[in-house]
């Protein structure tokens, strides 16, 4: 009985090591498009990565993720791009605009804009009106560990007028990149980034 018993104990710790061993090599290899080291701070930034894509005729909607590490406290860069050949309504944030994300777990995390007010940039490209809303979010105490161990399927943000859903899919062929990518995972792959 007693070796039984062992022998149980032996294959649960294998077993924990090689989920660990898993996890670390899950996580990707950090790009930064900014590092900056002076007498005002550091700032890191990591690359931008595709969380969201709809394109619908004429209409496209894309929103990039990225993740700094600025003066040693982590924000997410939240990026939209929208295209269309008509108008396209613009989404505006203020101090109140928060992103939720509704983990795979069951656990929804909060970040808190940064509290500038901004309805984004609006412009014309080739045959197309083009607006571009950037955000900087900080997360709460201690959500960041909930990111690195589950994968996130919805994304919520309250904008100053209305609230918008995103179905963040498991993995995708994004057309714009013509890649083939893994939203659900890019806080389990890149967080250790910015720590």
């Amino acid at each position: 009985m007693q070796k039984i018993k062992i022998a149980y104990m032996k294959l649960i710790i294998f077993s924990l090591l090689l989920l660990f061993s898993l996890q670390i090599t899950a996580q990707k290899n950090c790009d930064y498009t900014v590092e900056v080291n002076d007498s005002l701070g550091t700032l890191k930034t990591t690359k931008e990565f595709l969380m969201f894509e709809r394109r619908f005729g004429n209409n496209e909607n894309y929103i990039f993720f990225s993740l700094s590490l600025d003066n040693g406290t982590p924000v997410l860069n939240f990026q939209q791009v929208q295209k269309n050949n008509e108008f396209i309504k613009a989404f505006c944030i203020d101090a109140s605009t928060k992103l939720y994300l509704q983990l795979e777990n069951g656990k929804i995390i909060t970040l808190v804009h940064t509290n500038t007010e901004n309805c984004g940039t609006f412009f014309r490209n080739e045959d197309k009106n083009v607006r571009v809303l950037s955000a900087n979010f900080l997360f709460l105490k201690n959500t960041i560990e909930e990111l690195k161990v589950s994968p996130v399927n919805l994304m919520r943000v309250k904008y100053s007028t209305e609230t918008v859903d995103y179905l963040i899919k498991p993995e995708m062929q994004s057309e714009l990149l013509n890649d083939f990518i893994r939203p659900e995972n890019y806080f389990i792959d890149y967080l250790h980034c910015v720590e």
